[in-house]
């Protein structure tokens, strides 16, 4: 077949060639305000439809709400396709038809029935912060399947939810790109100050500079403390002879999670994460944490894991069991749970180091606090879930392991060698 060259009239800046050259299979696109995402997210279809040989090929745009997404999209779908050949257009069901078969429709995700059934070869997810987390998961990806289609998820943050989680994802399939306004040059600094003039600071650094912690002035931890924790990697000289802590969180629900994450000084390693497990499958990996790294202390979530605390204990390992809503040890904070996370934060600051993973610095990121009668108090995971998050389980792991003061057994030994008179010190040995 001949190919057919065409031109849509679209001339795209740097920063949105940038995009086309690099996109994957699945792509994340976090940019500030007027940078141009819906022209080009409405172009990208274009392209790949034109493209598409199969004669069928299904291109989807989806918007929070199908009245948004006709007022975001719907002008540019045509605008940039009214010089192509047999174009067919439907306005009633805001969809286009191209001369190859190729069908470019407009969704709304306030409406998930009418994503339901179909196929995509492709769809853009605008702002996607703004729909409910199981449209993408239960509904638009399941529908990339049949064709192995890709999706793009552009938007601006909006705090912690699954634009944050998809953007900090580490996949080889997926492209991810952030363009901040003080990074772009698209919006003149004269415009910028009257922006920033008549804008909170929070509201600037989340739109223009697209910050994902400045919708909420009272998040525990920003999600550049979290990033920059998960930079540093400690080395073994590092951590030696520092406590080795387990700290493991029982799933409560259906979608939860159990988590088992190991610590030892300013390191944490990669959590173990398991979901649909009865208590005795999730005490069977504890117990082989336990015999690989003969932790010094292991804290496990008492709230569910009640199951996992009693089948341990028979197996005659000492486990120490936390009561999430339990008496914090100091008056300062509202529960334990609160003092547990807020130890964290501080270790995190002091220079702790956390492995690269996407879902575990989403959990860090996800909760906010406030004072209670003057005590600190963490955000309830009732609250967060209302909110569109998920269960901060990996999270809570890791805050399991701040649960009260540990010694190390190593030192211990150590210590009451010496004491007997037993060391032995030989100098030409020394390091």
């Amino acid at each position: 077949m001949q190919t057919q060259r065409v031109s849509t009239g679209y001339r795209p800046h740097r920063f949105q060639a940038q995009v086309h050259r690099g996109l994957k299979r699945f792509g994340v696109i976090v940019a500030h305000r007027r940078w141009g995402k819906s022209v080009l997210s409405v172009n990208e279809l274009i392209d790949r439809a034109l493209r598409d040989e199969t004669g069928s090929g299904r291109y989807g745009y989806v918007a929070p709400f199908l009245k948004q997404a006709k007022e975001i999209a719907w002008s540019y779908l045509k605008h940039f396709t009214r010089d192509l050949p047999q174009v067919s257009i439907h306005e009633a069901e805001l969809a286009i038809t191209l001369h190859n078969g190729s069908r470019i429709r407009l969704y709304g995700a306030d409406n998930p029935d009418s994503i339901r059934g179909t196929y995509f070869s492709f769809v853009v997810i605008d702002e996607v912060a703004d729909m409910k987390p199981e449209v993408w998961g239960e509904i638009i990806r399941p529908a990339l399947m049949d064709r192995k289609g890709g999706a793009l998820f552009v938007g601006t943050p909006k705090g912690q939810n699954l634009l944050a989680e998809l953007f900090f994802r580490q996949d080889d399939d997926w492209f991810r790109a952030l363009y901040r306004v003080d990074e772009t040059g698209l919006i003149d600094d004269e415009e910028l100050e009257l922006a920033r003039s008549s804008m909170s600071e929070a509201q600037y650094n989340q739109e223009l500079l697209c910050s994902f912690s400045a919708s909420a002035d009272n998040v525990l931890i920003t999600i550049d403390l979290a990033s920059a924790a998960a930079k540093r990697v400690r080395t073994e000289a590092d951590i030696l002879d520092m406590p080795v802590i387990l700290g493991v969180d029982i799933a409560r629900y259906g979608s939860d999670r159990s988590a088992i994450i190991r610590r030892q000084g300013l390191q944490a390693f990669q959590p173990l994460v398991f979901q649909g497990l009865d208590n005795m499958q999730v005490a069977g990996y504890v117990l082989a944490e336990i015999e690989k790294h003969k932790p010094d202390a292991v804290f496990v979530d008492a709230g569910r894991g009640e199951g996992v605390i009693d089948r341990l204990r028979m197996l005659g390992q000492q486990i120490i069991e936390v009561n999430f809503g339990g008496k914090a040890s100091s008056n300062a904070y509202a529960n334990k749970r609160s003092e547990m996370w807020d130890l964290m934060r501080k270790w995190l600051e002091d220079g702790g180091a956390i492995p690269n993973d996407p879902e575990l610095k989403t959990d860090l990121c996800a909760p906010t606090y406030d004072l209670r009668s003057g005590q600190f108090a963490l955000e309830r995971k009732e609250d967060i879930a209302k909110r569109g998050l998920r269960s901060t389980d990996l999270g809570d792991s890791l805050a399991l392991t701040f649960a009260f003061p540990v010694m190390s057994k190593t030192l211990n030994r150590r210590a009451a060698t010496y004491q007997r008179g037993d060391w032995d010190y030989d100098p030409t040995q020394a390091a």
